[in-house]
């Protein structure tokens, strides 16, 4: 009895599943069926479709530039009258009448131009390095993938498409019939 009831089963279930696969028409609009179906179809061959494009990505360059700098420390011009007044005191020394007067003015040109000279001496230098940065492009050709042109079998003949996907090994069709005038 048990053996019965699981064989009636399974027919049951087996006609379920051969009517559906029958039933894989769309049944379209008001107007009633469109005569289609959806059925599977092996793919034969993919061949992808290559497009160029130029790929572009900023990307910023930084270098290092070294440098050399003045540390001015302001005794420049305390160094020259500080030089006029003892080379102007050493020329007064020295001359005699009118010729002192020429000595000390001499002497204070000379005394302001050698001040000034040891006061330039004491200016700092030192060297640094500064950080210039800028941006630049990288332009570079590519191939990207647009499509592939798919050959597939339906039923003994073959058909080609193109597709914006890989389809794989297998490609689901819809087959429809209308008739020819």
């Amino acid at each position: 009895m048990k053996k019965m009831l699981f064989v009636a089963i399974a027919m049951a279930l087996a006609g379920t599943q051969v009517h559906a696969q029958d039933r894989g028409y769309d049944r379209g609009g008001p107007d009633g069926p469109d005569n289609a179906k959806v059925a599977w179809a092996d793919v034969l061959r993919v061949d992808p479709i290559y497009e160029r494009v130029q790929a572009r990505s900023p990307r910023e360059v930084c270098e290092d530039v070294p440098v050399e700098r003045r540390a001015e420390n302001g005794n420049r011009a305390a160094g020259t009258v500080l030089g006029a007044i003892v080379g102007g005191v050493l020329g007064n020394t020295v001359g005699k009448g009118d010729g002192r007067k020429a000595a000390t003015v001499a002497g204070a040109v000379i005394g302001g131009a050698v001040g000034n000279n040891v006061a330039r001496g004491d200016d700092q230098y030192y060297s640094g390095v500064d950080r210039h940065c800028r941006m630049i492009e990288d332009v570079s050709d590519e191939r990207r993938i647009v499509a592939y042109d798919v050959q597939y079998r339906y039923r003994g003949d073959v058909y080609m498409s193109r597709m914006n996907y890989d389809p794989g090994d297998r490609l689901r069709v819809r087959v429809s019939v209308e008739p020819v005038d």
